[in-house]
């Protein structure tokens, strides 16, 4: 099939995914007779007490980080809580602004096994009385389309509730937001601004808080690995959360191959436990020495070891952000996500997104599947040598004092 058929075929299943179904439909019309049914409000003893829901993933909870920032500073008195997966968690958890983490495997967001069809509804009921007794005074629901959410700071009484206005979540809120084409960070500062009416400030800095016990634990991590201390290093983190969304792997230790020797730099694998067989069945394709740190870090200790590295590249996943919050240069390979909703925060000429220039891009869609990897090319037609350039060219714009002494 040629290329424009390609292209033509997936916008028409895209449009197909993205429409309505009959089982939304039906969820669509249950949510909208719910939500007109009497729940008696929190009004008693309500405290200045804030809950923020933010029901995903690493990267969606680090583009959160300004956002609550600037809620502190908004609502300096009150009292911050967050109700977080435990990804989100491992994040928020080391945050000053926030006075509690609670966490959470939501229905829909985890990626545990399947649960029966009423669990997601008696999960609600259960969450909704913890929630009610804690007699917050607003909720945040940060995740556009989560009406889980939304429904159960509704039942939850919970006076203020504000969200994205969407047709399953806005029967339950009391200020619903305008969803706009815009990156994830902005659109989160958008959120927690709306009350007081404030804008966005789209010069804002997206920061992860490093320790002093962090930075120890990452030197100690790397001396045990053989880097030392002088010796410049950059990683490489192949693993993301969608299969559609890897890159092959044989592509990634040529990748590799090509940085061990110019710019000459120690080249480290990070990745979670579970891809470590990823990083290993890499790193036996190339030809030139790497380590793997996958499964030896914590989030804030893979944080530390980013911050010095020369660069971390990767596909569209939350340790690309991770790293850009520490201050190290990305290159990031997106597919069907769009950059400019979700790449890397920061300056353009530190954080180069590489993407397909195929029409059909980018399709949102992150799960295709039985259908054939063949015909969804976006990922793959990003080569090696784009790849290479990108890496090369943010080396060589590095202080020349963390570039190997030739």
């Amino acid at each position: 099939m040629k290329r424009e058929e390609i292209v033509a075929r997936n916008l028409r299943l895209s449009a197909a995914r993205h429409s309505v179904t009959p089982r939304q439909k039906a969820r669509q019309a249950m949510l909208h007779s719910l939500a007109r049914m009497p729940v008696a409000p929190t009004t008693e003893d309500v405290q200045q007490r804030i809950l923020l829901i933010r029901p995903d993933h690493l990267g969606d909870a680090l583009l959160t980080l300004p956002a609550i920032t600037a809620l502190r500073e908004a609502f300096p008195e009150a009292e911050l809580l967050a109700l977080a997966s435990p990804q989100a968690a491992s994040v928020f958890a080391s945050l000053p602004e926030l006075d509690a983490v609670q966490t959470m495997d939501f229905p829909g967001i985890s990626r545990s096994p399947q649960q029966q069809r009423l669990a997601p509804w008696l999960q609600a009921l259960r969450t909704a009385r913890q929630l009610r007794d804690l007699r917050c005074s607003a909720a945040l629901i940060l995740r556009p389309d989560h009406w889980w959410g939304a429904l159960v700071t509704w039942l939850a009484g919970i006076p203020q509730r504000i969200g994205f206005e969407l047709t399953e979540t806005t029967p339950f809120l009391t200020q619903a937001v305008p969803l706009r084409h815009e990156h994830a960070l902005l659109r989160n500062l958008r959120l927690v601004t709306a009350p007081g009416g404030q804008a966005a400030n789209a010069c804002v800095e997206l920061c992860f808080p490093l320790t002093a016990a962090d930075r120890d634990a990452a030197a100690v991590i790397l001396c045990k690995n053989g880097v030392s201390p002088d010796e410049p290093y950059l990683f490489i983190h192949p693993g993301t959360g969608a299969a559609l969304k890897h890159w092959e792997e044989a592509r990634w230790a040529r990748v590799a191959d090509e940085l061990s020797i110019a710019p000459g730099a120690q080249v480290l694998f990070s990745g979670s436990t579970a891809e470590r067989s990823l990083v290993k069945r890499i790193t036996a394709q190339m030809q030139q020495p790497a380590t793997s740190l996958a499964g030896k870090t914590s989030i804030a200790e893979l944080a530390a070891c980013y911050e010095n590295a020369l660069l971390v590249l990767g596909p569209d996943s939350g340790p690309l952000h991770l790293a850009a919050a520490v201050g190290a240069p990305t290159v990031s390979l997106y597919g069907p996500a769009d950059p400019a909703e979700f790449g890397p925060w920061g300056p353009a000429e530190r954080h180069i997104t590489l993407a397909s220039n195929i029409g059909c891009r980018p399709c949102r869609v992150l799960d295709w599947g039985a259908d054939e990897v063949a015909w969804h090319p976006c990922l793959h037609d990003i080569s090696v040598s784009q790849v290479v350039a990108a890496a090369q060219a943010l080396c060589a714009a590095a202080p020349q004092s963390s570039l190997p002494v030739k």
